[in-house]
């Protein structure tokens, strides 16, 4: 069976997440790939298409790896908020371990191309409107779009500092606080900060949801 097409996407993944778009070039991605130079037009039809099938597969890849759990009908709205926080973490943070997608990912929200919004139809959206259903159950019925929009990039701004702050983190904190600062501590935080921000308002008087 002839994998060429999944050695091009990895290798081009691989670089692209260590360079950047403009720094790697269709020769080194074949090389690697161990394709022929001609293959990168016959499967994508160029460079930039190939990164945007990169940048795509590697948040979808990211989804698969760190699944939101499944939900039942008492589950609460709290619960739901800590899980999505946890699993946005994970998805978002890196590690020395850690393979090439949510390297390139990051590459691709600091640094903008016509691929984000590609990224954004295909991967984000969908997760984006998991996070507005939480914030459904939290806040009054008759909270405004507009509202839950800004309270759901809020919570999202919180768990994205953690990524692109981590060289100043690094270096306001101590070893051991730093050292300290797991996924599900921050998770904890995150959620508990949030809802405090948001005065626990519910939608139904004296239970939570």
């Amino acid at each position: 069976m002839d994998n060429t097409r999944e050695r091009i996407v990895e290798a081009a993944g691989e670089i692209f997440a260590e360079r950047g778009f403009d720094s790697t070039t269709v020769r080194e991605i074949c090389d690697r790939a161990g394709a022929n130079i001609a293959a990168v037009n016959y499967y994508f039809g160029d460079k930039r298409k190939l990164y945007i099938e990169a940048v795509v597969r590697a948040h979808r890849w990211r989804l698969e790896q760190f699944k939101i759990p499944a939900w039942t009908a008492n589950t609460t709205s709290r619960q739901k908020l800590v899980d999505f926080i946890t699993i946005f973490l994970r998805r978002v943070l890196t590690g020395p371990g850690d393979t090439w997608h949510t390297r390139l990912i990051m590459r691709e929200i600091a640094h903008p191309s016509e691929a984000c919004a590609e990224l954004v139809q295909s991967s984000i959206r969908p997760q984006f409107e998991i996070l507005l259903g939480i914030m459904r159950e939290m806040l009054p019925d008759d909270t405004c779009e507009e509202k839950l929009h800004r309270t759901a990039f809020s919570i999202v701004g919180q768990c994205l500092f953690y990524h692109f702050a981590d060289p100043v983190i690094r270096n306001l904190l101590d070893s051991e606080e730093y050292n300290s600062l797991s996924i599900e501590t921050l998770a904890d935080h995150i959620a508990e900060f949030s809802l405090n921000a948001l005065g626990r308002k519910k939608r139904r008087t004296g239970a939570e949801r």
